[in-house]
């Protein structure tokens, strides 16, 4: 991977750095006249296909994998390694912006949030729901706003500190966000945490809810992601059948469980019996709500209650996106039970409330 340094307007004094982290995604699709198609956008074009960005006033340097991804391509390992690339860059740049495809953005901004401790520095993901190279893209404001924030700083200290994902004219705390259009400019939504961000003709920090500028804070990246984990998601009808089966799957470590409403599941004697049974032999099962919005309040009605007593975990207003990739990363730091628990109880960094 080779990092291109782009012409703007800074100086090359005490301007801000930078760094783009191009993984692949809609949003680097150009027109190419020779083939009828889209391409991918080669960063060295730049002039030709976003002319804009050479008035911005901060250093804009550019780092393309080397193989580009879709982003239902994403995994575990490429979590880890957009977070040493962040690593390995940190001390040379004052932000970052990561462009990702829109179907699994929710999943790297909240796995990039547990692997980056004591992040300090603006990690901003954004995509397009149509390419850069199609004359109604959101492309080109989603990116050029994205760096703008990514950049933005007060008293020498930058405005995010923390992971997001900006789209649309909103940043939104990435492990807080999920998809929730695919044809529409508004791709993302965050039910239980309030936008951190609108931009309009200036852009309006929702400063309350920023994660504050630790000065002492130092960076510490987690290298281990436990896969052996799967959602299962409850529905009426769901039988026993499918349900020991997936608890019964060859070294899993974990389940997210989808549960209606406000952590309610049937209780059905079948059902309580099969999570007591491998909740016994060591199997972590979290649960989180199939609401958009939802609160898992374990215990608040009788269909929960039992969920409770045999050591279900609650996940609270988390995300399921944001769920899954914590319990890779409660997994992969322990393997004590309780330790594991203790993780998924309680929030790394603003996940849940």
């Amino acid at each position: 991977m080779n990092i291109i340094k782009l012409k703007t307007k800074a100086d090359g004094k005490d301007d801000v750095k930078v760094l783009v982290i191009y993984t692949g995604g809609t949003l680097g699709m150009v027109y190419d006249a020779k083939s009828d198609s889209l391409v991918p956008f080669d960063f060295a074009q730049i002039p030709e296909n976003l002319p804009e960005m050479s008035r911005l006033d901060f250093e804009i340097s550019v780092l393309t994998f080397d193989n580009l991804l879709d982003s239902s391509n994403m995994n575990p390992k490429i979590w880890v390694q957009l977070a040493n690339i962040i690593a390995d860059n940190y001390t040379y740049y004052d932000s970052f912006v990561i462009l990702h495809g829109t179907d699994t953005m929710a999943y790297t901004a909240s796995a990039l949030s547990y692997l980056l401790e004591d992040l300090n520095k603006p990690v901003i993901l954004t995509g397009a729901q149509l390419p850069i190279g199609v004359a109604r893209t959101d492309a080109k404001e989603n990116f050029i706003t994205a760096l703008e924030i990514a950049a933005a700083q007060t008293h020498n200290r930058p405005i995010i500190s923390e992971v997001c994902i900006y789209f649309n004219s909103v940043l939104l705390r990435g492990n807080r966000a999920r998809k929730n259009e695919s044809v529409q400019f508004n791709a993302f939504e965050s039910e239980n945490y309030p936008v951190l961000a609108e931009a309009g003709i200036k852009i309006e920090y929702n400063k309350p809810y920023l994660k504050h500028y630790d000065t002492d804070a130092q960076l510490k990246v987690h290298q281990t992601l436990d896969e052996n984990v799967i959602i299962l998601k409850l529905f009426p009808g769901i039988t026993e059948k499918v349900v020991r089966n997936v608890l019964e799957i060859r070294d899993l470590r974990g389940v997210v469980l989808e549960t209606y409403g406000s952590g309610n599941a049937p209780t059905t004697e079948w059902f309580l019996k099969l999570m007591k049974e491998f909740i016994e032999k060591g199997i972590i099962i979290y649960n989180v709500s199939q609401c958009n919005g939802g609160r898992v309040s374990q215990g608040r009605y009788q269909t929960s209650q039992y969920l409770q007593e045999i050591g279900v975990v609650s996940g609270a207003d988390i995300t399921t996106e944001a769920a899954i990739t914590k319990l890779m990363f409660a997994l992969g730091q322990s393997n004590d039970i309780q330790t594991i628990k203790k993780i998924l109880r309680h929030s790394i960094a603003g996940e849940m409330a």
